[in-house]
Order: structure tokens, then C-alpha cells, then sequence
């Protein structure tokens, strides 16, 4: 007669012995499932009636590419790989960026394809307000001199007939036009020789009356005759900029031709690109709209001496005449101060 602990001990053994049997037709199960490829998920349910955990999902890669395969018409033998990179991008509400180099800053739509936004009220401000009310009287001016020529100004004259010349050119031969028309009529004079000044905007007949001026003289007349002659005023740009390679301040105009800015320089008889040959640091940007701060991220441009490259001068720690003026007057500090404007 087998002792009481024998038959536990054998009662154990063959429980044991059920157990393993039965974990082992399971795990068959669920390898022969598995190879077989099952086309639907199966779930399993919960445990226990208090649970609030969803069922539970699974699946394998198989089935769903079986499944797809189905759906998509393709053969029980098609053949599909899963792939790290997904073949199309993720779905998306954002508008696609454009291809860039790598590194490369996004590219704005103002000159040096830089972006810009409406500047503070400042002197500069000042400035072109006064500037855009002389023109306004000048192109009354204009019209009395269409309507009779012979009491026409010798000034209003000439400008005229420069406008009328611009009208007779198109596309880029109208920019060259106007570029070599106002650097042959006005000799260059800074405002601190002719008026005693450190800085003062002439309207563009006053600056032909007197034949003389600076910069920003020269690319206001540009500007107003471009507008003249019918050129979009879109496409108009007159930019204050620091000239790093002679560290002076300076203006240009710029004109969009095409979808590509040419500078119209008083220093060259050509049309400029808008690249980092030129070396300038934009600061501002001026027209029918107003003035305009050049914003980052800037164009890059090869250090000079030092220099911070692409970086506005009021950045790179040299000083500017243009970036000071929310703490200048209109006349600018005391004479001799800073340097003259090219």
C-alpha cells in the first residue's frame, strides 16, 4: 500500500505531465497558425469581468501583406518585402518645402533672397515720406510739361526725355537705360559738399537742376523714372546697404526682371547681380509700400578681413549710419562724426 505522500507526489507528476502536454498542442497551434499566414487578426479576450482593457490584437507581417495582396488583385504567390522606408511620404497637411542644398538657408523673395518686414518709424521713415510727396508734386510737373513743352524747365525737361528713352527700351535694355541716363546726368557730389549735411534725400528733378548728388540721389531718380516709364513698382527696390569691402554705407536700386534682382549702381556704367560678389549687407529695403527691415536668415557671402559673411552690418559689429537712425535726427550727428555715403 503506497504511503499518502506517494500518491500526492504521483498526482502532481501527472498534473504536471497535463500541463506540459497541453502548453505543448498550444504552442503547435500557434506555430502552425503563424506559418500558415492567418488572413484575419484574431483577439483574445479578457480575463476577468472587471477588466477595461481593450482585447488585445495580433497579427503577423504576413497576413497583412496576404491581406493587401488580396485586396489589391494580386496572385497567392505574389512576393512582398517589408521595407524600412515607406515608398511615399507621410501624410501631411503641410505644403511641401522646395529642395535645397543641405545646410543652405530658405530663399526669400526681396533681393539677395533675403525676406523683409515692415520697418519702425524712424528718420529713414522721415526721409522717403518727404522724398514720395516731392515726387508726387514733381509728376504734376511732368504733366504740364507733356501738355507744353515750351514752358517746360530745362530739368523736367531732361528727365523726360529720359523717361521717353527708357519707354523706347524692354526688358533688360530698359534697366541699362536708366542706369547709364541718370549716372551721366548727375555728378557725383556728397550731401556734406552740396548742402552742408550729412544726409539729404534730393527728389529727382531738384537732382537734376543741379546736376549733383550722392547715392540714394542717384537711385531715386532710377526709381522714379522706372516708375515713369511704367515699370511695376512691385518690382522696385531701393536698398540701403553697407558696402563691406570699402566699409562705407551705400544706396542702389534694385529691379526685378524676370524673377532674377539686378542692382543699378551709380558707381557702375552695367547692371550688377544680386550676389556675394557685390559684398553688401542689406539693411533696408524702400518702396510704394514703405520701408522695409532686411530679415534673417541672410545670403551667405565669403568673410572680408575678418568680417562676419552674409550678416547685416549692424550684426557684425561695424558701425552703420543707416542703423543708427532711430537715435539720429533727420540732419544726421555733427559733421566729420562718420563717414560719407558713397
Amino acid at each position: 500500500m503506497k504511503s499518502r505522500c506517494g500518491q500526492r507526489r504521483q498526482g502532481i507528476l501527472a498534473f504536471a505531465a497535463a500541463l506540459l502536454v497541453s502548453l505543448t498542442g498550444a504552442a503547435t497551434s500557434v506555430a502552425f497558425a503563424a506559418d500558415a499566414g492567418p488572413a484575419e487578426p484574431r483577439e483574445i479576450a479578457p480575463s476577468g469581468a472587471d477588466t477595461i482593457q481593450a482585447p488585445a490584437t495580433f497579427f503577423t507581417i504576413n497576413a497583412v501583406l496576404a491581406k493587401l495582396d488580396r485586396e489589391r488583385g494580386r496572385g497567392p504567390n505574389a512576393v512582398r518585402l517589408a521595407a524600412l522606408t515607406p515608398s511615399s511620404p507621410t501624410a501631411t497637411d503641410a505644403q511641401p518645402e522646395a529642395a535645397s542644398p543641405a545646410g543652405a538657408p530658405p530663399l526669400g523673395h526681396e533681393p539677395f533672397g533675403l525676406f523683409a518686414f515692415r520697418a519702425p518709424d524712424n528718420a529713414i521713415w522721415r526721409k522717403w515720406r518727404t522724398v514720395e510727396a516731392e515726387i508726387a508734386s514733381e509728376q504734376a510737373l511732368l504733366e504740364r510739361c507733356r501738355s507744353d513743352a515750351a514752358s517746360c524747365p530745362p530739368n523736367a525737361a531732361q528727365f523726360l526725355r529720359l523717361i521717353s528713352a527708357v519707354k523706347a527700351k524692354s526688358g533688360r535694355a530698359r534697366l541699362a537705360e536708366v542706369n547709364l541716363g541718370v549716372n551721366t546726368a548727375i555728378r557725383y557730389v556728397s550731401d556734406l559738399v552740396q548742402h552742408r549735411e550729412l544726409d539729404r534725400w534730393s527728389s529727382p528733378l531738384a537732382s537734376f537742376a543741379t546736376g549733383k548728388g550722392d547715392c540714394e540721389d542717384y537711385a531715386i531718380a532710377k526709381y522714379a523714372a522706372l516708375r515713369e516709364a511704367g515699370f511695376p513698382d512691385a518690382d522696385l527696390r531701393l536698398l540701403l546697404v553697407r558696402d563691406r569691402t570699402v566699409r562705407q554705407d551705400h544706396a542702389v536700386l534694385a529691379a526685378r526682371l524676370d524673377g532674377r534682382w539686378l542692382i543699378l549702381d551709380n558707381r557702375w556704367a552695367g547692371l550688377r547681380e544680386d550676389n556675394g560678389e557685390l559684398n553688401f549687407a542689406p539693411l533696408f529695403a524702400i518702396n510704394h509700400d514703405g520701408v522695409h527691415l532686411f530679415a534673417k536668415p541672410y545670403a551667405k557671402a565669403a568673410p572680408v578681413d575678418g568680417e562676419m559673411g552674409g550678416m547685416p552690418a549692424a550684426a557684425s559689429g561695424e558701425e552703420s549710419y543707416w542703423t543708427r537712425q532711430d537715435t539720429l535726427g533727420d540732419s544726421g550727428p555733427a559733421l566729420g562724426s562718420l563717414p560719407l555715403l558713397l
